[in-house]
């Protein structure tokens, strides 16, 4: 037997509604409690829903039709059932009762406060002030609110076969999207909440690509400085990378670097600050061994030999030269090859041998007057050292204020396979070795060049 949906009564004062969205069509199959049509009255948006399962016999009034309440605008029968069509102006008496009509609504009655402005633009336009979302102090509506409802009223008129829910239509509105431009995923492509959500997304994304880019050179990121963005990105994702710091005294360093310049004179090599921190690492690292290790494939391998790293600038990035059995050497081969591998980075001339191997990597921003930084691990190796300028500052030296040579290591490590206690160790020994140096002596009188 056929069932005819009539225009149910919500409320004491409704006498009609707007029919603004059919669900379906003329001939769908309908479940219990499905939507059917979108209905605006004076006090809510709401969706009539089927009171039964079956076909779709007859639609009797179309969208943008406003009816009285009673009135018959659809028929559903059973499958395979002839229904003729009945008067569309035939009213009560019908067979569906208004209890049993489940409807959805947006918003219940409620007490809003609403601007004069406001209020009259909404009566101007026949906007329903139930349906506006209120951006103002304690959701209250503004002007803005409801000329974002008249926007997305007018796209939905302009765009009679787009379904929408009555919550999209309000997010749409508070956000100005554009209902004409949005694909829904809903039944029968009918826009839902989730639908206007992705697309204030997407409009979010696109007002941020759509800015002007700032005038200048577009630098492709190619050759060396891409495969130095590849490593850092791998190290960074892949470690547990923490660093610490800590300052030391270079006075009496500096004072031995200087004693050095004329036994040095001979080879033809002014000492550097960095000579003495390589030195210094490498007799370190034989200490702490732990830091002079990789780690690969959840294995921790502590190598036997200490072959220290130093990144060197070249042009669009960093190379990082090796220098082999550091602790094995005096500090004046040190230097020689310090500068035999500066020569060769200037020039392009590293060879494959000059770059790999390293166990342990230091780098320098001294000569940029930067006192202290976050410099990234070279994996698979676990430690890196980050070394800071030496500058004049004062400190207590035996129980007085006395200006003095200091400088701050920056040490980052792989929290997975070193800790606090371990890095801290390292760093002691490390601070000892250079704030008293006079051990390097035997080391830096071999002139035999």
């Amino acid at each position: 037997m056929a069932t005819n949906i009539l225009l149910p009564q919500w409320g004491m004062n409704m006498e009609d509604g707007l029919l603004v969205k059919w669900l379906v069509k003329q001939g769908d199959s309908v479940e219990l409690g499905q939507p059917l049509v979108e209905v605006e009255t004076a006090k809510i948006d709401s969706e009539l829903e089927a009171p039964m399962s079956g076909v779709v016999a007859h639609i009797l009034a179309s969208e943008g039709t406003t009816v009285s309440v009673g009135t018959i605008i659809a028929v559903i029968g059973k499958p395979g059932e002839t229904v003729p069509r009945p008067s569309p102006t035939a009213t009560t008496g019908s067979t569906i009762r208004e209890e049993n009509v489940s409807i959805t609504t947006s918003n219940s009655e409620r007490r809003t406060q609403v601007t004069p402005v406001a209020q009259k633009l909404a009566r101007q336009e026949k906007i329903d002030l139930c349906r506006v979302q209120g951006t103002g102090p304690n959701g209250r509506i503004t002007e803005e609110n409801v000329r974002a409802a008249i926007m997305t009223k007018r796209q939905t008129e302009n765009n009679p076969a787009v379904q929408v829910v009555p919550q999209a239509r309000k997010l749409a509105a508070d956000h100005g999207i554009d209902l004409g431009q949005v694909q829904g995923t809903g039944p029968n492509q009918r826009i839902l909440v989730a639908d206007i959500k992705s697309a204030i997304q997407d409009a979010t994304a696109a007002q941020i690509t759509a800015r002007e880019a700032p005038p200048g050179k577009v630098v492709a990121l190619t050759g060396l400085r891409k495969t130095i963005a590849q490593r850092m990105m791998e190290s960074v994702n892949s470690m547990a990378q923490v660093t610490v710091t800590t300052e030391v005294d270079m006075t009496e360093a500096v004072k031995l670097r200087e004693s050095l310049v004329a036994q040095w004179r001979k080879a033809s090599i002014r000492p550097l600050d960095l000579d003495l921190i390589i030195k210094a690492v490498a007799e370190s690292l034989k200490e702490h061994p732990r830091l002079n290790a990789t780690l690969a494939s959840d294995e921790i391998h502590i190598l036997d030999h200490i072959n220290v790293g130093t990144a060197m600038a070249v042009p669009n990035g960093l190379m990082v030269p090796v220098i082999r059995l550091a602790d094995k050497k005096d500090l004046l081969s040190i230097a020689k090859e310090v500068r035999d591998l500066a020569n060769k980075s200037r020039k392009d001339r590293l060879s494959v041998k000059d770059v790999t191997g390293a166990s342990f990597t230091i780098t320098s921003l001294a000569n940029y007057e930067i006192d202290a930084f976050t410099p990234i691990i070279n994996p698979p190796q676990v430690a890196i050292l980050g070394v800071g300028r030496i500058a004049a500052r004062p400190t207590v030296h035996q129980d007085k204020v006395v200006v003095r040579s200091i400088m701050v290591l920056s040490l980052s490590f792989d929290h997975r396979v070193l800790d606090g206690v371990s890095t801290g160790e390292f760093l002691r020994t490390l601070k000892g070795n250079l704030e008293d140096p006079e051990w390097m002596l035997g080391t830096a009188a071999n002139l035999d060049v």
